[in-house]
């Protein structure tokens, strides 16, 4: 098989191309995002709302602390992207991405910053504050209450699944075609 290089990142020339503006937000920088919607919208401190996976995992709260785990356990993506604002230099590229995160809330008050959470999500408001975000909350499951053991200890833990989307639009520097040395002959 023939390799192509990623040459100069233009249509100009064959290769590969990538995008030429910045990625959106995923791994940490989208944790950051959804740990601050989950903190805001159950009154849960922002040092007791932690992603589920990392890193560096956070140690688990003392026993007679209330706290959420999140995480990200789905992620789809639209079957149909669009490629729209052509300029002669450049075109966008445009998906749909759906994510399923699942908030686990623990401790002595977790079934109340879980109905906090459910509630709140429901508020105009705080869903003007996610759209900030550049996130739309699209559905929710109900609260499912759950037993953990943790540290020999079993724990009730609720846990909420949300489906969230968002728009990401990439930019490729694929340049439209403005003339064709294309001479044509007939009748």
């Amino acid at each position: 098989m023939e390799a192509f290089p990623l040459s100069n990142n233009t249509s100009t020339e064959p290769g590969w191309l990538t995008p030429t503006n910045s990625d959106p937000d995923y791994d940490e920088t989208l944790d950051a995002l959804l740990g601050q919607w989950i903190s805001s919208v159950s009154g849960l401190p922002a040092d007791n709302v932690c992603p589920r996976w990392g890193s560096d995992p956070p140690l688990t709260p003392s026993a007679g602390t209330a706290w959420c785990a999140f995480g990200i356990t789905g992620w789809a993506s639209d079957g149909s992207p669009a490629f729209t604002n052509q300029t002669e230099e450049e075109v966008q590229f445009w998906r749909q991405e759906t994510f399923e995160c699942t908030a686990s809330f623990y401790g002595p008050a977790g079934m109340t910053f879980a109905a906090r959470f459910r509630d709140g999500i429901a508020v105009p408001q705080n869903n003007s504050g996610l759209n900030t975000l550049g996130f739309s909350l699209i559905d929710y499951v109900c609260l499912t209450p759950c037993q953990e053991l943790i540290e020999q200890t079993w724990v009730r833990r609720y846990d909420m699944t949300t489906q969230l989307r968002r728009k990401i639009a990439r930019e490729y520097a694929i340049q439209s075609l403005v003339a064709a040395p294309v001479t044509l002959s007939g009748e």
